[in-house]
């Protein structure tokens, strides 16, 4: 083993990357964190000010430290922000940025982490770049020829931009009913909804902290062979957050089915109707980041990489985290970043000698 080699590379110093330094240091490994923004915050930092946690601060927090509450409950992307800089402060993680990761390819008995000028040998990598930094744009005709705005969610910041016109905000989930009040709560934003299938609130007392737990508890069912109960899709696919409330109450979460084509000067439905916009707002949601992991030529045919526990089949020595459920429940949020951290790091503390996370197993 090279001597120069640490234990563990983590690429992503957001929400989940931070959870897993947190329990790295308990376990004694060597490790650094690689992160490619210029300041802590992760994904967070580039939200729309008025996005909310779909859970109270109490039930956001990442492990070891509770997130600060607010007054009105939500979080939102601000306090998100300043909660994750503390944390990384406050467990003194060793965060190198900004450093974008490029490659991570085999060597030997190691793996080797590019980025531009440098490179890090690990026996282990975790990789926790998440999801926003790669946005899902469906194709649909005439998408070139319209000849307003076209935006992702990542894109949007706020309504003042669109003051004084008719947006139509695409998507059945959580983003988009939460734009979708933003723009109407102003008053001078016209909207309109449209979803691929009519959307569906959730009740009023469930929130992120009860979504986890329903994952949670379908995918034990589903690993001991159990009956697929759907989970939260279930129950529901939006999280009745204030704002969201408040639109309902107002009458603006009114949705339309989808459109089949854009136009020129806006969209259009298979029956012939049409409707002008200056803008329309994707709200169609993310794939994974994980172009720096190409070179392990991991991925199989219509699918995402096959995982065994919490690493790569193929590979090992690599484990993914914070991707969603397809890494752990609800693993994009805060609270199931760090149940996926956490599982992650005992793995790799038990294969490499380091002091267990978890004990009893």
């Amino acid at each position: 083993m090279a001597s120069d080699a640490l234990d563990v590379v983590v690429v992503g110093g957001g929400q989940a990357g931070l959870a897993a330094g947190y329990y790295l240091r308990r376990t004694g490994l060597e490790f650094v964190i690689l992160d490619a923004q210029d300041e802590p915050g992760g994904a967070w930092r580039h939200a729309w000010p008025s996005l909310r946690l779909f859970s109270p601060a109490q039930h956001s927090s990442l492990p070891g430290r509770p997130m600060p509450a607010t007054t009105d409950g939500y979080p939102d992307a601000g306090h998100v922000v300043d909660y994750l800089a503390a944390y990384e402060k406050r467990y003194e993680l060793p965060v190198r940025r900004p450093v974008t990761v490029t490659a991570v390819r085999r060597d030997g008995d190691l793996l080797t982490v590019h980025a531009a000028g440098e490179s890090w040998r690990a026996r282990r990598v975790i990789s926790a770049t998440g999801t926003w930094w790669r946005p899902y744009l469906p194709y649909y005709p005439g998408r070139a020829e319209f000849s307003g705005r076209q935006l992702h969610t990542t894109g949007y910041q706020g309504p003042e931009p669109f003051a004084g016109q008719h947006v139509v905000i695409v998507g059945g989930g959580n983003s988009a009913a939460q734009i979708l009040a933003d723009l109407s709560a102003t008053g001078d934003v016209d909207t309109t909804w449209v979803t691929p299938r009519p959307p569906r609130l959730l009740p009023d007392d469930i929130d992120g902290r009860a979504l986890f737990d329903i994952a949670t508890r379908r995918r034990a069912a589903l690993l001991q062979g159990g009956a697929d109960d759907g989970g939260v899709a279930g129950l529901g696919d939006i999280v009745a957050v204030p704002s969201v409330r408040a639109a309902r109450d107002r009458g603006d979460l009114r949705a339309r089915p989808m459109f089949a084509r854009l136009t020129p000067t806006g969209v259009a439905w298979p029956d012939g109707t049409t409707l002008d916009c200056d803008a329309v707002i994707w709200c169609t949601g993310f794939r994974p980041a994980l172009s720096h992991l190409a070179p392990l030529r991991l991925r199989t045919t219509g699918g995402p990489i096959p995982m065994t526990g919490t690493h790569a089949t193929a590979e090992p020595r690599l484990h993914l985290i914070g991707y969603g459920d397809w890494t752990a429940p609800a693993s994009a949020t805060l609270i199931g970043a760090g149940m996926n951290a956490r599982t992650a790091v005992d793995d790799i503390a038990r294969a490499l000698g380091g002091r267990p996370v978890i004990r009893n197993r």
